[in-house]
Order: structure tokens, then sequence, then C-alpha cells
């Protein structure tokens, strides 16, 4: 198959390209600056001739979209549209990420794929247009991926986040009242690639890893793993970090859709998180450089 990523520089853009590359896939990667996703006419020529699109071109600033709402939707609900729409005039199958934050956060068991949605945020409202626009134009060849508290490699994110706290400060306060499910990206990208050549049904599925936490009990295994003593990490309440934009207390999705794909549920988020903290760009922020 031919495959076309979107926003191809990010951390979920260049886990794809990673996971692609090792299979030997025929790919187009465009970053931010070479595809404009706002653009129709540039996505309608960019899509033309691929089998597959996995769109991981996004704007992912939670915060900002809180007063820049019209400009975050543009990006993560009608360029959407707009992809799905030159995915279906070109005959390819598109493949969309989107969040937990489409929910409330205010459950207390698993978020089926096909709970009700009612996001609580400016961002959540603009990826929940992106998810009814890819629905609603392929019904039959368009599948959103729901993910939820992504790290990686690649990028800004709490993995990295606490490893460099960690280097400048003796203890650090982390929140212990939002649940969730830590996910590395290159498990997802593996995901996303797999459910592509699986013939599975089109529609919602939830590409979070097994097992839930909290930002504290993360943070803690990171500290762990890192070989750092983990009683540095002290839990704390969200209130003592207000910011812009609300964030779901509870954000842990349910993966029954995966039994009828042919593809596996990701593994354990303690699993993941062993496996990636291995790789050479968390291994390099290590204090001791070694993986505990």
């Amino acid at each position: 198959m031919n495959w076309l990523i979107t926003g191809a520089g990010g951390m979920l853009g260049r886990d794809l390209r990673a996971v692609l590359a090792g299979a030997g896939e025929a790919v187009t990667a465009p970053t931010r600056a070479e595809l404009d996703i706002t653009d129709p006419a540039a996505l309608r020529a960019a899509v033309a001739g691929h089998d597959v699109v996995l769109n991981a071109a996004a704007w992912t600033d939670v915060d900002a979209a809180e007063t820049a709402e019209a400009a975050a939707t543009a990006v993560n609900g009608d360029a959407v549209a707009a992809l799905a729409q030159a995915c279906a005039a070109g005959g390819a199958v598109l493949l969309h990420p989107s969040t937990d934050y489409v929910f409330p956060g205010d459950g207390a068991t698993p978020y089926a794929e096909d709970a009700p949605t009612d996001p609580i945020n400016a961002y959540g409202r603009g990826k929940l247009a992106g998810e009814r626009a890819v629905l609603s134009i392929l019904p039959e060849t368009g599948y959103v991926v729901r993910t939820a508290w992504l790290y990686g490699e690649h990028g800004k994110n709490f993995v990295q986040t606490m490893l460099a706290l960690a280097a400048r400060r003796e203890t650090l306060d982390v929140v212990d009242d939002q649940r969730g499910q830590p996910t590395w990206s290159y498990a997802l990208a593996r995901q996303l690639v797999a459910l592509a050549g699986s013939g599975a049904p089109a529609g919602v599925y939830h590409g979070t890893a097994a097992g839930e936490t909290t930002w504290y009990g993360l943070a803690r295994a990171v500290f762990a793993a890192a070989g750092l003593d983990p009683e540095r990490v002290r839990p704390t309440t969200s209130d003592r970090f207000p910011r812009p934009a609300r964030r779901p207390a509870y954000s842990v999705l349910g993966h029954d859709r995966w039994a009828g794909s042919g593809v596996p549920v990701q593994p354990d988020w303690r699993d993941q998180l062993a496996e990636a903290l291995g790789r050479p760009g968390f291994r390099a922020l290590f204090p001791s450089g070694d993986v505990q």
C-alpha cells in the first residue's frame, strides 16, 4: 500500500514513519511546513495516489484553544472534514487519532467506544467535530482512534518533563486526582498501522494502554525506572495547578471493540513505559544513563 502521513514531523508522526519504514512500506510523510492541512486543495493533491492516510496533524495546545477556539477547530475539525472529503474522492482509507477529551471525564468505569460524548473544553469540542466529520463522510473507510496521555521520544510530553524536572528539583508535586492511561506514541503507531491492514470494520476504536493510573502514579513510575527515589514525588490535587482549560478527572477508555478487529489491545501502561524508557531518546535523560 501507499501511505500518507500528515503532520509527519510531530511525536506520533515520527513514530508512524519509523513503524512503516521498519515494515518496508512506501510512505509519503510531509511535515506541517510542507503540507498545510487547512488548505483543501493541498490536501486533495497530497492524498491522490495513496491507499491509506494517517492523520497525525493536529492542534495540540489544549489551553491555548480556550482563547483561540476557532483556530483550533479549523485544524482539528474543519481540516479533518476536508481531509475526509479528499480521501473519499481519492478512494483512500483514513485513520484519524482523536482524544479522551471528547468525554466529560465524570465517569467511574471505562468509557465505551459508543458512550455519549460531552466535551468540557474547546479542544475537546474541536476534536469531536473532526470525529463526526470522519464518521459521516467515510462511514465504510474512516477510522477514529481515540488516545490519551500520550508520550514519546519526540516532542514535549509529561514523561520527558518529569525526567527534566528531576534533575532540577528535589521534590515534585503531581496531581493524584486525574485518572487515565499513559500511552506510548510508538505503541499507538504500531496499533494504527496494524488496524489499517486488518480489514476491521470502520468506526471508533480506543487506542490507549491497558490499565490505569494517575499523573502522580505515572511520575513515581518514571522516577523508579530512572533509578531515582519515587518518594521525591508528592501527591496533590488539580486545584493547586489551575489551567485555562478544564481537564477530565476520569479519562479511562474501554477497549471492547478491538475484539472483533484482529488487532490486539495495547499492553499495560507499565510495560509500555518500561519499553519506551529503554529507547535512546529517553535513556539520554536518565541521571544514571541506565534503565532500572
